[in-house]
């Protein structure tokens, strides 16, 4: 892999409780200046969500919230999730399949997402080069970039039909979001 190109983490990866602080306290900060108070079931779902990595969709957070309270129902998440994009700490994404996937904002540097058409499997990565070349391209049409999506549909390996080709959803031994 080039030095310039990083790739993140899948989706469902956890993150450290330790590294999820920061966002708490901007959650909690953001909860006072909103006169709203707080319930078991949305600190459920909170944490859940500041723990992962990667993207996430509603019915995945409402399943890892149900791990610590039993009693959290979909609408909860939803208004939750609502809640945290408010704050700031959440972004939603919409990678052409209809649904929703979230993922945290709070410390996050700006990357890029290679999808998988058949699979649906989400790589994020960073590019100097790419973020370079669009910035040139930009200026050269006198054009100011505030922000920017890049995503980048194609197929892995194996929904190529390659020989021994490499499915990264499979890899990651766990349930991917389907599209």
């Amino acid at each position: 892999m080039p030095a310039n190109l990083s790739v993140g983490k899948a989706a469902g990866d956890e993150k450290p409780r330790e590294s999820v602080a920061g966002a708490k306290t901007t959650w909690q900060a953001y909860l006072r200046k909103k006169g709203l108070k707080t319930t078991q079931q949305r600190e459920a779902i909170v944490d859940a969500f500041l723990r992962s990595s990667g993207h996430v969709a509603l019915e995945e957070l409402l399943a890892r919230a149900r791990r610590t309270h039993p009693g959290v129902g979909l609408a909860t998440v939803y208004r939750s999730v609502k809640l945290l994009e408010e704050a700031g700490l959440a972004a939603s994404r919409q990678f052409e399949s209809g649904h929703t996937l979230y993922e945290a904002t709070q410390g996050r540097s700006h990357h890029d997402h290679l999808i998988c058409q058949r699979c649906g499997f989400i790589v994020e990565f960073e590019s100097d080069e790419i973020e370079r070349l669009q910035e040139s391209a930009a200026r050269k049409m006198g054009f100011n970039v505030l922000r920017h999506r890049h995503e980048l549909f194609g197929l892995c390996e194996k929904a190529q039909g390659a020989p021994n080709g490499r499915c990264p959803g499979e890899e990651a031994a766990r349930p991917v979001s389907r599209r």
